[in-house]
């Protein structure tokens, strides 16, 4: 019997295998009081065998790694438009804040009087159909090219959400809708409407794709909104007036253009290619500087305000600052006129403006 339960001795660096489920209980042995038995190894500690044990199952927390699928980034187009319908998405009502932010200008010099303010707001609608009109035929044009945009082309045609002959029975309706609204107008401004509506019509056709050509076309049509406004009022614009809002959308312009460069390269916008990062910043620059000089020249020239409306210089200053630090410092400028209207610096920065310039339309 002591034959049976006494263990073959291993050698010390060989350690006693543990077998887990054998039949039978295994046979243990006593330890004498201050001795230790050579033949079997120590037992392993309480903190040892649970940390064995969990290496081999799986850990409850965090858990075992799961292969994640990258997504696509929401598209900043569609972003607060989802639901839409593809007819009405494809006027992009996001882009009419344009017209409300120049075509209302010729209200500054004091053309509320004689149903003045009235022809503006006509000339504004006009100029929504007009634009709206451009965009639709613009998406047609370029239908192609937005399906490999990473952007456009969750437009309503590019996404095949929409179709090319309702695309142009939905210009046609617009087209319908903008003769009656010209009328009103006189012949003066149905003659800007028409100018803006060639000038960007050739802008579609040609021109976008000529560098520098393409930002100036861009911004006569912003100057057209603002002589339009001024023709609603029956008084002539002033030129410092004029230069200054010239310049000042060719930064928002030049800002868009330096964004497309650094975000999708030259692929989808030909005349990227004339521009590079370094030249849109000097652009930049000297656009900013001539929309300032501009503007303090039309304040001390041709408003006919009084000596404190000098004070919102400083919120002009401040407004192409904050955009230049959101173009150059955040990588933004992709959309100049969320920009203008959703960012709260520039929103603040707007209020104090008008703050300032009210008193000054009271006198």
């Amino acid at each position: 019997m002591n034959q049976l339960t006494r263990t073959t001795p291993h050698p010390p660096n060989r350690p006693v295998p543990h077998l887990t489920g054998a039949a039978g209980p295994e046979p243990t042995a006593l330890p004498q009081a201050g001795a230790t038995d050579p033949a079997s190894p120590p037992a392993p500690a309480p903190d040892l065998v649970s940390a064995s044990a969990s290496a081999t199952e799986p850990r409850a927390d965090p858990g075992p790694a799961v292969p994640h699928t990258p997504t696509a980034p929401p598209d900043p187009t569609l972003r607060g438009r989802r639901g839409l319908p593809a007819p009405l998405a494809l006027l992009r009502p996001g882009q009419w804040p344009k017209n409300l932010l120049v075509v209302p200008l010729a209200l500054l010099d004091g053309g509320w009087g004689g149903g003045g303010a009235a022809r503006v707001g006509l000339a504004l609608v006009a100029f929504i159909l007009a634009s709206s009109l451009v965009y639709v035929l613009n998406d047609i044009a370029d239908v192609e090219r937005d399906k490999r945009h990473p952007v456009k082309r969750h437009r309503p045609l590019a996404s095949g959400r929409m179709s090319i002959p309702a695309a142009w029975a939905t210009a046609a309706a617009l087209a319908a809708l903008l003769v009656p609204a010209l009328y009103p107008l006189g012949p003066g401004g149905a003659l800007v409407v028409g100018a803006y509506l060639a000038v960007n019509g050739a802008y579609s056709w040609k021109l976008k794709h000529v560098p520098l050509i393409d930002v100036f076309v861009v911004a006569t049509g912003f100057v057209l909104r603002l002589l339009g406004g001024y023709e609603a009022t029956g008084r002539p614009a002033g030129m410092w007036l004029v230069l200054t809002v010239l310049a000042f959308c060719l930064v928002l312009i030049l800002g868009k253009r330096r964004h497309e460069l650094s975000v999708s390269g030259t692929g989808h916008r030909p005349a990227l290619v004339g521009y590079s990062a370094h030249f849109l910043d000097l652009v930049l620059v000297l656009c900013s500087a001539l929309a300032v000089v501009g503007y303090l020249l039309y304040l001390r020239t041709e408003s006919g305000f009084g000596p404190y409306a000098l004070l919102t210089v400083v919120c002009a200053l401040l407004a192409l600052f904050r955009y230049l630090q959101v173009v150059v410092v955040d990588g933004g400028g992709g959309e100049p006129v969320k920009t203008l209207l959703r960012d709260r610096v520039m929103l603040v920065n707007a209020g104090v403006w008008g703050a300032l310039l009210l008193p000054q339309l009271a006198v």
